[in-house]
């Protein structure tokens, strides 16, 4: 099993010999959050990133007994793409998660892509306002260049999604990756009440250690290794 990873001491760590137990303590961990959500409120919130890389853990948590019908799921952020679109986050998640007793959960899209970014941001602000609030969960994901959600490093659009008084969304045009994204901004993100960071691979981890310190609009997974009110737990696995 690898050695923990160089980050902050108040950066907790869960170093999985591979990426399938690191999928099954994700999916135990989140289902554990979430439970717990369960019991003191209504309704619990979950937003979760996309890629290849979340698939065995979407399944894990799937099979987890919960109160899925009182669940709400969502994305940090979508590529603007039609639902069904090979590339659509949300054709993931209804494909891996959404299956089973998980497909009682409420599911919220950051896309109507029919319209413009632009012209779709107030439906989807008015669509992501059906999420229970501080989210209970945000899982994260990261790029090579160190972007996580859609805020890509040393974009203008980036930059005025780090400030802390930034709206909870923001249409991003990467110059790096294909697709107009929708994102949650990093003071929505950061209201909170647990963060997990999935990373695999040793290429990866050399990104998160040599990240740590840098300015969030070059290195915007950086943001996320500060000093938090919101714990963030990493996951990793070579």
């Amino acid at each position: 099993m690898s050695t923990r990873l160089s980050l902050p001491a108040h950066i907790d760590q869960r170093i999985e010999a591979d990426a399938a137990a690191q999928a099954a303590t994700l999916g135990r961990d989140v289902a554990k959050a979430l439970r717990e959500a369960l019991v003191a409120r209504p309704q619990a919130s979950l937003l979760l990133s996309g890629g290849r890389s979340p698939i065995p853990f979407f399944q894990a948590l799937s099979s987890h007994p919960l109160d899925w019908s009182r669940v709400v799921v969502s994305l940090v952020d979508e590529r603007w793409v039609p639902a069904d679109h090979t590339d659509s986050n949300a054709r993931l998640v209804r494909e891996n998660l959404l299956q089973g007793a998980a497909g009682a959960a409420q599911f919220v899209p950051l896309a109507h892509a029919e319209l413009s970014p632009d012209d779709a941001l107030p439906l989807v602000e008015r669509d992501a306002a059906a999420l229970p609030s501080p989210f209970d969960v945000v899982v994260l994901g990261m790029g090579d260049d160190a972007h996580t959600a859609s805020l890509f490093p040393n974009l203008d659009a980036t930059a005025a999604a780090l400030q802390a008084d930034a709206p909870p969304l923001a249409a991003i045009r990467p110059t790096t990756a294909p697709h107009a994204r929708m994102t949650f901004t990093l003071p929505a993100l950061l209201r909170s009440r647990l963060i997990a960071l999935q990373i695999t691979g040793a290429n990866k981890r050399r990104v998160l250690e040599s990240v740590v310190g840098a300015a969030p609009i070059e290195a915007p997974i950086a943001a996320f290794l500060e000093p938090l009110a919101v714990p963030v737990r990493v996951y990793y696995a070579d």
